[in-house]
């Protein structure tokens, strides 16, 4: 892909998807997200565009969070969901060998991790976007990489939300006023031509 007769460097970013995330779905939206994933996964791979996964993660303890965190903050008083210490990605989408996985600690992907250093050390402005839950992560993220001047993709089919009507409205209505928002399919098409 080109833009202003410049090579656009791209990154597949797989973000939130671990154990206690996806408990968060029912079986009825984790079947077709898993599917998609996967195969945007393979696409990236097929490609040779970076896979970054991003977790969301803290320490022992949770000393990273303050108590005028509302949504965190819940979570470490009640010793958290499963993988919040020493986060890894769900198996459904292992790692491979030179995969990249960015732990973060807060909602974006940016905040709290070095994903912004792995961006510029690889020279990547343009990032594809996945992940649970399309309100959190996926927004966050949205907003804050076209604040940094990112060129980014939205994989519908490859973000879920507990709320189908919030992943419908950004999906359709506010992310496209920032990003491009494709299927899975389409995205690999385009690869592909």
């Amino acid at each position: 892909m080109e833009t202003n007769s410049k090579t656009v460097a791209t990154a597949l970013l797989i973000m939130d998807i671990q154990a206690g995330t996806m408990q968060m779905l029912d079986g009825a939206l984790r079947a077709p997200l898993v599917n998609a994933l996967q195969q945007a996964i393979h696409a990236a791979r097929a490609a040779s565009i970076p896979v970054i996964y991003v977790v969301v993660g803290f320490r022992q303890g949770f000393p990273e969070v303050s108590t005028y965190n509302k949504g965190f903050s819940a979570l470490s008083q009640g010793g958290g969901i499963p993988g919040l210490v020493d986060p890894q990605p769900d198996p459904v989408v292992a790692p491979q060998p030179g995969d990249m996985i960015v732990t973060k600690r807060r909602v974006s992907a940016f905040a709290g991790s070095d994903l912004g250093v792995i961006l510029r050390a690889r020279r990547i402005d343009h990032l594809v976007l996945t992940g649970i839950a399309t309100s959190g992560v996926v927004l966050s993220t949205v907003r804050e990489a076209a604040d940094k001047d990112f060129r980014l993709t939205v994989l519908s089919d490859a973000c879920a939300d507990r709320d189908p009507e919030v992943h419908s409205v950004l999906l359709g209505k506010v992310f496209p006023r920032q990003a491009e928002v494709v299927t899975v399919a389409e995205w690999t098409a385009s690869l592909a031509g």
